[in-house]
This record gives structure tokens, sequence and C-alpha cells, in this order.
């Protein structure tokens, strides 16, 4: 009777959770501080450029909010500073720079072909343009230049009183030289088309919208609504485009991510969810938090909410990984990307040359040979709390991790 009982027990007792594998960074980036010593710099999301002919003179850029953007190179050492625009009037808000991708080989209106750095504006809702100059970064200059044309639209709203509500241009992905752009405090995307304006400068022009689920039915007959302050609605923020199967991957932060047309037509599918799917918490107005409500077991097995930065390995023009920031457990989700597969979970640890990342938002992977540095590429995390604190300063910067590192962890524990 013994034996059979615990024979039983076997057969119910569920399997312990599958090992998170550990990384540790090659390098990292100076701490940004966000105070006003510090210019409010508050670290959120990498891109990695890497150089035509000189691939170890490749530069990393960053945003920082209203700090603006910063340009790196592959030793994690500052090499350009862009401030965020000013208000653009009294009372109203400051540029803040959220998220940046890349363009490569775009058509200015003098002829030249340029690649380029398009970061979301939240604080003015518009997307500020950036050129980059492959010989100032392979001598070690800034280079960076910024090419907006003065007259961009706002990507959202329609008029100034409309942005300093702060439902604005927030996420960002480049397909070609289109642009998804995710509305803060919204569920919606919008596509843009860059085009060449005069003087050497770059605009964009709206193409159409999509607007995501906000409530969500669950297997019991009920409904439901991700918590939140009240008048917002569940925001995604992460986003990435397989340019080689015209497909965006987007994160929304309480959610999962889904997977939709790089175009913004067709039906969007849930690839996976958040942990905490369908559990209804309450939203608390004296601390302004969400309470925890009863976890009924429709939630996913990878991402702890926020669901955050999505970056795609590119082994080939078709195989590789998506890699998916859990930004409540503070690791990394990887996925097959042919089939979307969970292939294992990272987090990125202290190691003797930097500490480890915790509440990641933006990630950038390149499977470019960066020399002998990073060989097989690179990973770019962001760090939402860096280490050694300074106080009570909210303290954030960029971890460099060698994907060879990634690499044996991903096929070791997948």
């Amino acid at each position: 009777m013994r034996a059979f009982l615990s024979a039983a027990m076997l057969l119910v007792t569920p399997l312990a959770p599958a090992p998170v594998a550990e990384v540790v960074a090659a390098t990292e980036t100076p701490p940004l501080y966000d105070d006003e010593a510090g210019g409010f710099a508050n670290g959120d999301d990498p891109a990695i450029w890497v150089h035509p002919s000189r691939p170890a003179k490749s530069v990393v850029i960053t945003t920082a909010k209203e700090g603006g953007l910063y340009a790196y190179s592959l030793s994690g050492a500052q090499l350009q500073h862009l401030p965020a625009q000013p208000p653009p009037g009294p009372g109203h808000e400051p540029g803040r720079l959220n998220n940046v991708d890349l363009v490569h080989g775009f058509r200015l209106s003098t002829g030249a072909k340029v690649d380029l750095a398009v970061a979301s504006d939240r604080g003015r809702d518009q997307l500020r343009v950036f050129a980059i100059d492959p010989a100032a970064a392979a001598a070690g200059r800034p280079p960076l230049t910024d090419v907006t044309d003065p007259a961009v639209p706002f990507v959202f709203n329609g008029s100034q009183e409309e942005v300093d509500e702060a439902r604005t241009a927030y996420g960002l992905a480049v397909s070609g030289t289109r642009v998804v752009v995710s509305r803060r405090h919204q569920t919606r995307l919008g596509l843009l088309q860059l085009a060449a304006a005069p003087g050497g400068k770059v605009t964009y022009r709206n193409v159409r919208t999509l607007d995501l689920p906000a409530a969500f039915p669950l297997p019991d007959g009920t409904t439901w609504t991700p918590c939140g302050e009240p008048g917002e609605l569940p925001q995604v923020e992460g986003m990435v485009v397989d340019g080689a199967r015209g497909v965006l991957y987007a994160a929304q932060e309480d959610v999962g991510i889904w997977r939709l047309r790089a175009d913004l037509t067709g039906r969007p599918a849930l690839m996976d969810k958040v942990k905490e799917y369908g559990r209804q918490d309450t939203y608390d107005p004296e601390t302004e938090e969400c309470l925890p409500g009863q976890d009924r077991g429709y939630g996913g097995d990878h991402l702890s909410a926020d669901a955050e930065g999505l970056t795609i390995y590119e082994d080939g023009r078709r195989d590789g990984y998506l890699l998916a920031s859990s930004q409540g457990d503070d690791t990394f989700a990887a996925y097959d990307r042919a089939d979307n597969t969970h292939i294992g979970q990272f987090r990125v640890t202290s190691g003797p040359r930097a500490d480890g990342a915790e509440v990641s938002d933006g990630a950038m992977v390149t499977s470019a040979a960066l020399g002998s540095a990073f060989p097989e590429g690179l990973l770019v995390v962001h760090d939402g709390a860096d280490t050694p604190a300074d106080g009570d300063r909210e303290v954030t910067n960029f971890k460099f991790v060698d994907w060879r590192q990634v690499a044996s962890q991903i096929s070791s524990h997948g």
C-alpha cells in the first residue's frame, strides 16, 4: 500500500522547474543617474551598430530618457552624449528618448546613403533620427549627427496639449525604412514610413495603426482586464521585427508576446503569456500599485511581468533565437526563431568586470563577429539597478555579454 501511494504521488507531483542558466558580462557602461546632478539620465534601450569594414569599431547606442542618447565603444567607454530636446515652450514636456533601433542604407535628399539610429521621443511624441558616421566611429570620435527634420509631426497626437497628457510614442522597432511605434498607456501600434526631407534631414508619415486587445476572455467564461491606473490600458514597449519573415514581435507588458505581420495587417496571435496572465489584481489608489489577486493558473511558464525587451539573434537568414526580457524575475527567455518553441532561460549575474542585470528593459543582440572580444556576436542588456549603489540615487547602465556564453548555456540547458 505504501509503495502504491508513493507511485501515485510521483504521478501527480509537478516537475521541478528547469534551472536558470547564468552568464556574466564582459564589460559595462558607466553609470547613469536619474537626478538633477546626473542630467536625469535613465537608461532604457540599446542598439548595436556594426561597422561595415572595421567591426571591432562598432558602436552601442542607448537611450536615457530625459538624459538623451549615448554612444559607447565595445569596451563600454562613452564616445558621445546627445541631450534630449528641450520643452517646446513653457509648461510643456521635455524630450525623453525611450527606445532606439537602426536603419541601414537610407538615402538622404543630398544623395548620400547613411545608416540611421531612430529613437522614440516619448516626451514630445516624435521620432528623433541620427546619422551614423563610420569614419568617426573608426577614429573613436562622436559618430552621431541629429538629422531630424524640424517639422516632423506628432506620432499619435494632434496637439501639444494632448502630447502633455503622456499618451505618446513609446516602444519602437525598425522594418526596412518603416518604423513600428507603440503608444504609451494604450494598446495602439502605429506604422510610420521614413522619408528624406530637404537639407539632408529625415521625416516620416503615418501609414496605419492597429489596436491590440485590452481585455481577454478566460477559459472559465470570465473576461480579464490587466490591472493598471485608471484610464491606462496594457501598453506595449519591447518590439522587434524579423525581417526575413516579415514578422513583428510585440511585448505587451502585463499580457505576453504577440506575433503579427510587420506591416500591421492580419490578425495578431499571442505567442506566449506572462505568468500573471488572468490574475485579477486590484489597483490601490493610496499606494498607486496593483495588489495581487488569486492566481487561477491561466498564465504562461517563462515570462514574469513585465514582458519587456525583445531581440533576435540571426543564425543565417532564418535560424536563430528570439530573446525576451522577463523583467519580473530578472531573467531572459530564449525561443527558437523558426517555431517560437521555448529553448531556455538565463540571467546576467555578477562577475569580475561587471555586476548583474536586474529589472531589465531593453536588449539587443547581433550575430556579427565584432573582433576578438566578441567573435560570435554580442548581447547588450539594460540594467535597471546598477551597483554599487550611490545612496538613494537611481542608477542604471548597460551590460555587454559575449554571445558565446549565452549560446553555451542555451545548448546545455535547452
